[in-house]
């Protein structure tokens, strides 16, 4: 075998020391760039609560309260009222006929824990004509299980049986997934001890596969955007239909398509 000369033993080199510095380049440009994507959607933190709070004190002939974090404020999404909280809204409206007020006592960045300090005290004023729970991605990153078991017991105490409760989205990521799956676990066995409903939001999310992360996740990705957002609809949608058509419905169940 002949061995490379000299000189294109050198271009070789310069090659792969050019292809090297391209691929950091490009990692640098990569995660400046998300981190710009973070900061700017951390600013619409302040927009979106604010928005919300301003909603609540419409007035309406039902009430709808949303208990989550930064998805149920629709952090990722074009506007507020295009979460799943937002989408869910219209659809009862469009089912009913009737006004809705939506409280939506989420806040971003809640975990299990911090739902039950911050939105239970708040949730025991209300009489609420429907309830949403999507609560503990959150917890994942500083994952404990028991904490996590007790936090849901607290929350679902004090649901009225008509609360619709969502297991925890698909992460894609394996060593997440292993996480999610023992949340979800206890998500449903409590949800069954207080005879509430579990929404497959885990089914739904993890259907879209992986490449959901470039068509339903917004810029930094972590968040839905708007498709995401429909998609978490989707999940809540045919449990919310039959509670809405049972209890409150004039005009017919809601159509289950969110789109």
């Amino acid at each position: 075998m002949t061995l490379p000369t000299p000189r294109i033993r050198s271009a070789i080199a310069t090659g792969a020391a050019l292809v090297a510095a391209c691929i950091a380049l490009g990692t640098t440009w990569y995660r400046r760039d998300l981190e710009e994507q973070k900061a700017i959607l951390n600013e619409t933190l302040p927009v979106h609560s604010a928005w919300w709070r301003a909603h609540a004190k419409q007035p309406g002939e039902l009430l709808y309260v949303a208990i989550g974090d930064s998805a149920a404020q629709g952090i990722g999404a074009s506007s507020p009222n295009k979460s799943y909280v937002g989408v869910l809204a219209d659809h009862v409206r469009l089912a009913t006929g009737q006004t809705v007020r939506v409280v939506n006592l989420s806040v971003s960045g809640a975990t299990v824990a911090l739902a039950v300090r911050d939105q239970l005290p708040r949730f025991d004023k209300l009489e609420p004509d429907l309830v949403t729970v999507a609560i503990g991605a959150n917890d994942i990153a500083s994952w404990n299980p028991t904490a996590f078991e007790a936090g849901i017991r607290s929350v679902f105490a004090v649901l009225p049986p008509h609360a619709l409760v969502a297991d925890l989205p698909c992460f894609h990521l394996p060593h997440n997934e292993v996480k999610v799956a023992v949340a979800n676990e206890i998500i449903r066995r409590v949800a069954a001890e207080h005879d509430l409903t579990v929404v497959p939001l885990h089914t739904t999310t993890k259907r879209a596969g992986i490449r959901s992360i470039l068509t339903h996740v917004a810029k930094d990705l972590f968040h839905p955007n708007d498709r995401g957002y429909r998609s978490w609809a989707e999940a809540f949608l045919p449990a919310m239909s039959a509670e809405v058509a049972h209890r409150f419905s004039a005009v017919g169940q809601i159509s289950t398509d969110a789109d």
